[in-house]
């Protein structure tokens, strides 16, 4: 197996975009939060792809199903909070929306992706 062919995986590439959106919107987060906040929708937002690479580069579909279990809970994580910072009024509407639909693309193929393994495994 290629070594980086997780980065042909739609699943992973919807979740790094997600991150990398995730980044850019916190930018604009207030400088008290960087060690609160946006740190933490960081951290999780960036733990999706990370452990969908992590998984992919398992020898097996029963670890890989792991960590795609990790990646759908850390999806649920940056779901919360993005709610959470839209409360607090660091997010425009628009961002607020993007991301909500994002998260929803990236879970809906997360779960379809999920759901193959877990059934040839």
């Amino acid at each position: 197996m290629d070594k980086e062919s997780w980065k042909k995986l739609n699943v992973w590439k919807l979740a790094d975009k997600l991150a990398l959106r995730i980044y850019e919107v916190t930018r604009n987060f207030p400088r008290d939060e960087i060690y609160g906040i946006t740190s933490q929708l960081r951290r999780a937002a960036l733990s999706i792809p990370t452990n969908i690479v992590e998984g992919y580069s398992r020898k097996g579909d029963k670890e890989l199903a792991h960590f795609l279990s990790i990646s759908f809970a850390s999806l649920s994580e940056v779901k919360y909070l993005i709610h959470f910072s839209d409360n607090l009024g660091y997010l425009s509407e628009e961002e607020h929306q993007g991301l909500k639909e994002a998260c929803d693309k990236v879970g809906r193929s997360l779960w379809s992706f999920y759901a193959k393994v877990k059934a040839s495994g």
